[in-house]
């Protein structure tokens, strides 16, 4: 940690744990609660022990520790000798001894009730860097431990990675009770000479029987909009109580201090032997999920876990009966993967869907592909296939190769396809609800480009963008999208390499240029570290992903192990993945800045 500033070096040893960000980040909470709480006091005054010298005066004394001065002015003036020694004036030398510290200890004790948990335990990680280079500066041991879990074990005596992730993993859902406090005192034996004990947690700490003469630190997260603060107030036993305001670090700083501060946890590769290599991937339309084509014509949808160490759940795959081959996948929150598939004469689209009495599987006579739908050719992706209730009844809506969006419909009870909207580049669906980039739902594939929402449920919007572009667009995270919302952060290709960002679908936004050499594959609006919302760029060698923000040079995010080949980014969570030439995957945290999937190919096309 030579990066540290010279004010952090006192904690440099604790610190040295963490990633130099968030030992930074860390730090500046750690050296606000130092001073808060001061440094032991040394016990060097305390009459027994051996004797190691002197140390000052004092006014009282056996007379062969009284000051020479003393004794001189019993020889000249014996009267005011008698009036000092009368009144107590005289000064002695003070004596020193040595005690022995193995006896001192410095103790913690930590609630992990539900009051104290997430971002107050930010401060707790602090406070356990602020007392353990306390207790070793005032050469003391040190003891810590959680509240509520029980004292059977011997304590924590240094703060190390072990000892922290133990700790993380320790969370109650109930708050400590007076038999668990007595039990921890009866263990740590704190009757006999509480030296130095920090009850750490929420203000119900100072109700315990025997909390009494405690020290404690009381933390609070201050509830109020927009506000990430804590209150921490520190009352010593033997001073004063102080109050200390801490701001919170980022949100992903804050993430990776209470799941993986050490940032040691990875995804665990998946060797994947059930199917053959995956040709191509992309986020269903909701981005939750990721979906895989392989080789073998049959498709999956994996979810991915929310941080790297977080186990990974097997997949849910669908493999075409004969004679049939997948031509769209997409994934439904409430109703799984949706598959369409074809044969000679018929659209087939597999999947429970919602309304549909008979249960069996929705054919569609096959149209005339030139007049009103195009389905991939032989080695191209897979069309987009997402759903939406309206009035009761799910109706599933595909994308088309050409950029229809196209609805299933209803005549007569016989199902076909209608337009919606044309030369759609980007389509997303949230909470039952599509937004989307395209034209009207003419014919005409040159009419204005729009920003739509199809709300089946309720009045949806339509904004006429401001500028022109070629249609090739990308959203970014949604968060409650209506009628009345302004929609998610967007961004639209002017042309090449020139880009329209748009914080909100209805803005009007800025123009962000991105380097010649680079290939746009998505926008990153979540946690990121940058001040706002960021392009997701691969490199010109094809293996290196990048966030362009416009206003500084791009940022590189992750180099991927050979080239990449297909790269995308979900509009709902922190997360860019990439499919290599040689058939492995992989999901990338902005969180974390670390992978929290990865799969190995397990046989060719």
């Amino acid at each position: 940690m030579s990066s540290l500033p010279d004010a952090l070096r006192p904690w440099a040893s604790q610190l040295s744990l963490f990633p130099e960000d968030l030992a930074l980040s860390l730090g500046a909470h750690v050296a606000r609660l130092a001073a808060a709480i001061g440094p032991m006091r040394a016990r060097n005054e305390v009459v027994g022990g051996e004797l190691q010298g002197y140390d000052g005066l004092t006014r009282r004394g056996s007379p062969e520790r009284l000051l020479i001065s003393e004794w001189l002015m019993a020889m000249e003036a014996p009267d005011e000798f008698v009036r000092r020694a009368a009144f107590g004036e005289q000064a002695y030398l003070k004596p020193a001894f040595r005690q022995p510290q193995g006896g001192r200890r410095a103790v913690a004790l930590l609630d992990a009730g539900p009051d104290q948990l997430g971002a107050p335990r930010i401060a707790h990680l602090a406070l356990l860097v602020v007392l353990a280079r306390r207790a070793e500066a005032a050469g003391v041991g040190f003891s810590w431990g959680v509240l509520q879990a029980p004292p059977r074990k011997v304590p924590f005596t240094t703060v190390d990675a072990a000892s922290i992730r133990q700790w993380l993993r320790a969370g109650s859902v109930a708050p400590p009770t007076g038999e668990q406090f007595a039990a921890w005192r009866e263990a740590l034996e704190l009757g006999h000479a509480p030296d130095d004990v920090w009850l750490v947690g929420g203000s119900r700490l100072s109700r315990l029987p025997g909390a009494d003469g405690l020290s404690r630190v009381a933390v609070e997260e201050v509830v109020a909009p927009g506000d990430r603060r804590l209150t921490v107030e520190v009352r010593p036993a033997s001073r004063p109580s102080r109050e200390v305001l801490l701001e919170l670090p980022p949100a992903p700083q804050c993430v990776r201090l209470l799941r993986d501060p050490f940032a040691t946890a990875v995804a665990t590769p998946v060797l994947d032997t059930r199917a053959s290599t995956v040709r191509f991937i992309r986020f269903s339309g909701d981005g939750l999920r990721l979906l895989f084509a392989y080789g073998d014509g049959s498709v999956a949808a994996q979810a991915l876990p929310q941080s790297p160490r977080a186990t990974t759940p097997k997949p849910k795959r669908f493999q075409p009966p004969r004679g049939e081959t997948v031509v769209a996948m997409g994934w439904r929150r409430n109703g799984g993967l949706l598959t369409v598939t074809r044969d000679d004469s018929t659209l087939c689209v597999h999947g429970a869907l919602q309304g549909n009495s008979s249960g069996r599987a929705v054919r569609l006579p096959l149209p005339d592909e030139a007049r009103s739908l195009q389905l991939p050719r032989a080695g191209e992706p897979p069309l987009l296939v997402m759903s939406v209730v309206s009035q009761g009844k799910e109706v599933p809506v595909l994308l088309d190769g050409a950029g229809r969006l196209l609805r299933c419909a209803w005549y007569a009870e016989r199902p076909s396809l209608v337009s919606m909207y044309e030369g759609c580049s980007s389509v997303i669906e949230h909470r039952g609800t599509l937004l989307g980039v395209g034209r009207s739902t003419s014919l005409q594939a040159s009419g204005p480009l729009r920003v739509w929402c199809h709300a089946p449920s309720s009045v949806g919007w339509s904004h006429l963008l401001e500028f022109e572009g070629d249609g090739v667009a990308y959203f970014g995270t949604t968060k409650d999208s209506g009628h009345a919302d302004p929609g998610p952060p967007l961004v639209m290709r002017q042309r090449p390499g020139t880009w329209r960002l748009l914080l909100n679908a209805r803005g009007s936004g800025y123009r962000v240029s991105v380097p010649s050499a680079m290939r746009v594959v998505g926008l990153f609006s979540g946690p990121t570290g940058a001040e706002r919302p960021g392009l997701v760029a691969l490199g010109s060698d094809e293996r290196s992903l990048y966030l362009v923000t416009g206003y500084s040079e791009p940022d590189l995010l992750l180099t991927a192990p050979a080239r990449v080949v297909t790269a995308a980014v979900s509009h709902s969570q922190p997360l860019l993945a990439w499919l290599t030439e040689k058939g492995q995957v992989g999901a990338w945290s902005s969180q974390y800045r670390d992978f929290v999937y990865h799969s190995t190919p397990g046989g060719t096309p």
